[in-house]
């Protein structure tokens, strides 16, 4: 049977996953971790035909007509935006080596890397960490709670979820005071991560409901513990 295909700005990232990520079949604990999942197969399923109508379609035709070096400089504009979020997680989690990082990436990037078209930090060792306040929340202790899928945003956990509100805020591209700029500026940065992993679609098998979040739910466990799990992923 084909998979379906799905994938919004959550989906992207847990594209990106499985290439690291061997999956099993859940355990009977492991299910106990989706008890909503009557709720959250039709949001999937809502989301999966937005993605497959409108936003695949608008990121295929982005890296059509866009040359590969403009592409690359719009991603490496969005990341070095993204410093911001994971300096602030980072100092949260008291991780200050990783905080000296993001803010080292943010200067140089903004400065020599021209406002971060250029990623200029990464040839000098100085390699993106990928944190949010829901890892920060995990780091604390707060238990990831049930997995969820949130219409147009994707795989979640009852933790994750709400930790979208503070991210938002300390995003510099929420304070851009023209509305219509701000909201463009929004568009481009879903098309350019839905973008980054077409490819990666072609790793999704069986159903893919159930595929999407075996990945999600691990992934997750491994960004909130450093890596530091008790299963060899």
């Amino acid at each position: 049977m084909r998979a379906r295909r799905s994938s919004l700005s959550h989906y992207a990232q847990v594209l990106a996953c499985t290439c690291f990520i061997t999956i099993s079949p859940l355990s009977r604990a492991d299910s106990d971790k989706d008890p909503w999942e009557k709720i959250n197969r039709p949001l999937f399923s809502f989301n999966d035909t937005l993605d497959t109508y409108a936003l695949k379609p608008l990121a295929q035709g982005y890296q059509f007509v866009t040359p590969h070096i403009v592409q690359d400089g719009v991603h490496n504009v969005f990341n070095n935006m993204g410093e911001v979020k994971n300096l602030t997680n980072n100092l949260l989690q008291a991780k200050f080596h990783s905080a000296g990082v993001d803010t080292s990436r943010l200067l140089f990037n903004s400065t020599m890397g021209l406002l971060g078209l250029i990623d200029v930090a990464t040839p000098m060792g100085l390699w993106r960490n990928d944190e949010d306040f829901g890892q920060t929340l995990g780091s604390w202790g707060v238990n990831s709670g049930p997995y969820l899928v949130l219409p147009f945003l994707g795989p979640s956990t009852l933790r994750d979820a709400p930790a979208i509100l503070p991210d938002a805020y300390i995003t510099p591209n929420h304070y851009i005071d023209d509305v219509p700029t701000r909201n463009g500026v929004y568009g481009i940065s879903m098309i350019d991560g839905r973008a980054q992993y077409i490819n990666s679609e072609k790793l999704i098998s069986g159903d893919t409901y159930s595929f999407i979040r075996n990945v999600y739910l691990p992934s997750r466990e491994f960004k909130v513990k450093d890596e530091n799990v008790k299963d060899d992923f």
